[in-house]
Order: structure tokens, then C-alpha cells, then sequence
């Protein structure tokens, strides 16, 4: 396989144009990409702890150990892909960081991180754990 691979895509005004990526070594997904709490606005950071789902998945990350739990870990009432861009949102909200490992996709919270740029919000999610997640 080469280094690169060349496709066409139409863009929104349906012209058709050259793209040119990175090839990805077959069988294997692009690494998530995260973004800095620093730069996370307040708005983006309620809206990824509004849902009671990601709310759970925060929650049973912050009784684990760094890396311990795998995205197929968590028991929720939601499809894989619904699962998937709930870790997406999260990332996007500078709560989570992921990386592969194998066949793995392995989950931290960035407390630290997400506490220095929204002192005590994360607190308040993880005191309120009395709601049920209705699927």
C-alpha cells in the first residue's frame, strides 16, 4: 500500500475534487482526535453533561482508574453508534481522552484538566447521580 491514497469527493456545490490523505494501514481507525478544556467553551461543556447517558459514563469513569475502561464496558441503554458519538461529544467537550490499544478503545477522564477551566462543574455532576437513564 502507498503512503497516500488519492480519491475524488464533490464538495458542497457538488464540483468534483482531488483528495488527497494519509493511507490508514488496513483494519485499523483513525486515532480520536481531543480537544483542549482551555479552549472548550462553557455552552459546549453543558451541553455534553445535559445528557443523562454521558452523565453515566462520566460518573463510571470517575470511580476508575486511568485507562482502565474500554468503550464495550459500559452498560447503557444506547446502540454502538449512539454509544461512539457520545465519546465523541464528550472528547469534543475536553471531558474524555481515548486511545487504542488493540482491538481497544480506552477511556480517561481528564478531571484535572477539565476542573482548572470549570472549577467545581464536574463536582455537581458527580454529586447528582439520583437520576435513571430512561432508554
Amino acid at each position: 500500500m502507498t503512503a497516500s491514497e488519492e480519491r475524488t469527493e464533490r464538495t458542497a456545490r457538488g464540483e468534483r475534487k482531488e483528495v488527497r490523505r494519509a493511507a490508514e494501514p488496513a483494519g485499523h481507525r483513525p486515532p480520536p482526535v481531543h480537544a483542549d478544556p482551555a479552549d472548550v467553551p462553557l455552552e459546549t461543556a453543558l451541553t455534553a453533561l445535559a445528557d443523562p447517558v454521558r452523565r453515566t459514563l462520566v460518573r463510571e469513569l470517575a470511580g476508575a482508574a486511568d485507562w482502565e475502561r474500554a468503550c464495550g464496558s459500559f452498560d447503557v441503554p444506547v446502540t454502538k453508534a449512539t454509544l461512539s458519538r457520545h465519546f465523541a461529544v464528550l472528547r469534543e467537550a475536553g471531558l474524555l481522552e481515548q486511545r487504542d490499544a488493540g482491538p481497544k478503545r480506552l477511556n480517561r477522564l481528564r478531571r484535572a484538566e477539565f476542573d482548572a477551566r470549570f472549577p467545581g462543574l464536574l463536582d455537581l455532576v458527580l454529586r447528582s447521580g439520583d437520576e435513571e437513564i430512561v432508554s
